[in-house]
């Protein structure tokens, strides 16, 4: 508690000091209204439903990232008491696209302008074309999906979770970097799955890896199936430096490290992972940001999809602090501009990408308990900036929201 409290008066006073060098008070510190950031879910979503192996044993730990924004708002109002600002968080659940579109007519009335989305792409994309016309930019704080970034991208959805090209991309670099130029793919029945191997593989032709071959496996106790669920012959008559396993559910993954055919490293769904944010982070910041989301959701640690809503509420504070006006069209034009920097506890500061709305951050690659690398690598270079080497740049991008 007495850490706490003296992270709380140091983060006070950087903050006046700040305020005192830049004489930055302008209209924020005088406004009376509050800002309110709304916060949506949808109901059964599949993503958090509990897979359990046949044995009935839970393999993966599921929970919603609303603590995440929880941390977000505690730290805004720290903020907020400094420079005059009151910052609220109202949440909602929804059954159905067209309950949240409801959800989201009354927060516009009320004055919300920002809502966090904890959505699959669908459900997002379906809600931001039925607001499109209003004075709202959603957040997208859990949804990979490349195509709401790509074809399906829109002016409302500023993505502060990371794109599966983004993971891909960092976790090639590190093969390519360890000269692990050869992939085995193994593959999943899952749409997820199919979107991770396309990934993965645009990512091998971006670095200069080679896909050696990819193979679906199969969950199934039928002994038909047996060569499309047994690891070793799945992974055998190939040469590969990697095995690359795509599987989101998590049930099949978990049993390839330790048993390929050949003795080689397992990266993907498995054994070395990219992630937005992973709790054994160590550097700039990390540890205190950790142990401020323990103490506040324990006995939670900070996971990728809580760490993307902590950052999104950064994101609209920030804005608010350093916007000319405290109107949604000025705040949303400083948070997406060219001017933006954030600070996301990962080194680089983050910024959004002007075609895509997708924040630019570096991506951590870990095993179950350590960090082993942060990507983008220093090998790897841009003309612009080293974070533009993760994920769709510009010229590759099938949107542009400029």
């Amino acid at each position: 508690m007495r850490e706490r409290m003296h992270w709380r008066f140091g983060l006070a006073v950087c903050l006046a000091l700040l305020l005192g060098l830049t004489g930055s008070t302008g209209v924020l510190a005088a406004a009376n209204q509050p800002i309110v950031v709304g916060y949506v879910e949808i109901d059964n979503d599949p993503r958090y439903q509990h897979d359990n192996a046949y044995t009935g044993i839970e393999f993966r730990t599921l929970g919603r990232p609303y603590a995440g924004a929880e941390l977000g708002i505690e730290d805004a109002r720290m903020l907020g008491n400094v420079i005059g600002v009151e910052f609220q968080l109202v949440k909602k659940s929804g059954s159905s696209v067209d309950e949240l579109v409801e959800t989201l007519r009354q927060w516009r009335d009320d004055g919300v302008s920002f809502v966090l989305t904890d959505l699959p792409a669908d459900t997002l994309s379906q809600l931001a074309a039925a607001v499109s016309e209003w004075p709202l930019l959603l957040l997208n704080i859990s949804s990979a999906d490349d195509s709401i970034r790509g074809e399906r991208c829109r002016a409302n959805i500023a993505h502060v979770y990371p794109s599966r090209r983004m993971l891909t991309d960092a976790l090639v670099q590190h093969l390519v970097s360890r000269k692990w130029k050869d992939i085995l793919i193994l593959k999943g029945e899952r749409p997820a799955d199919a979107q991770l191997a396309k990934a993965l593989t645009a990512s091998a032709k971006k670095f200069g890896a080679n896909i050696v071959g990819q193979r679906a496996f199969k969950l199934s106790k039928n002994p038909r199936d047996r060569s499309q669920n047994n690891i070793a012959l799945l992974t055998g008559d190939a040469d590969y430096d990697v095995a690359f396993v795509a599987d989101e559910s998590g049930e099949f993954d978990r049993y390839v490290p330790y048993q390929t055919q050949l003795p080689r490293p397992v990266v993907g769904t498995a054994g070395l992972t990219p992630r937005a944010w992973h709790w054994s982070w160590y550097r700039h910041g990390a540890p205190q940001l950790q142990h401020r989301f323990e103490a506040l959701a324990p006995p939670r640690r900070m996971n990728s999809e809580t760490w993307a809503a902590w950052a999104a509420i950064k994101a609209v504070s920030q804005a608010a602090l350093r916007a000319e006006r405290k109107t949604f069209p000025a705040m949303r034009q400083f948070m997406l501009g060219h001017d933006f920097n954030l600070d996301v506890a990962k080194g680089n500061p983050s910024s959004f990408r002007t075609w895509n709305q997708q924040l630019r951050q570096p991506i951590l690659l870990a095993t179950p308990n350590a960090v082993i690398a942060r990507a983008p690598l220093e090998e790897f270079l841009h003309e612009k900036s080293r974070l533009d080497t993760l994920g769709e740049d510009r010229l590759e991008s099938q949107c542009d929201l400029n």
